[in-house]
């Protein structure tokens, strides 16, 4: 399935297309265009837009276009909606959810500028929101199992959470 959206991504527009090959179309070929082109691309090509003004799968209801996407798809992963916080907060520049919301603007800032275009920004930037959602992931098991972690050595809690970590998330 084609997907188009905006040229010259940041956050939103870096994220969302980790999420869609990772949880909904992982064939899924991104179009980047001016915004002015997008419903071209959408009439010619079929493509599905995204985090564009106007579009289903845009900012909506304070929103940003990851935390659309999730709803619309009805993706229903914890740990989603844990990085969600931290893409809103860089996106939207509301860091009162997550403050690690800061350092993701800063890093998709400047990888702009260490890229030959929108394809290698995405390709480049899916390492980061591969690490931000197993940080949350083990942010939440450290949280969910902390009795049980309290109990055991250092070498026990690696060994636990390296297993937890493997498990798919439900």
């Amino acid at each position: 399935m084609k997907w188009v959206t905006r040229e010259f991504v940041h956050v939103d527009r870096t994220a969302c297309p980790w999420l869609i090959k990772k949880f909904i179309d992982p064939q899924a070929e991104f179009i980047f265009v001016s915004t002015d082109k997008i419903g071209d691309v959408v009439k010619d090509q079929g493509a599905t837009p995204f985090d564009a003004p106007g579009v289903k799968l845009g900012h909506k209801d304070g929103k940003c276009s990851f935390e659309t996407i999730i709803e619309e798809y009805k993706l229903r992963d914890p740990v989603l909606n844990e990085l969600a916080k931290i893409v809103h907060s860089a996106d939207t520049r509301d860091t009162s959810l997550a403050p690690e919301g800061i350092g993701l603007s800063a890093v998709m800032t400047g990888a702009r500028f260490n890229v030959k275009g929108d394809f290698e920004a995405v390709e480049k930037a899916a390492y980061v929101y591969d690490a931000l959602y197993s940080s949350c992931k083990f942010k939440m098991l450290r949280k969910k199992h902390r009795d049980e972690l309290e109990k055991m050595s250092r070498t026990e809690q690696r060994e636990f959470l390296v297993k937890k970590m493997r498990e798919k998330t439900s």
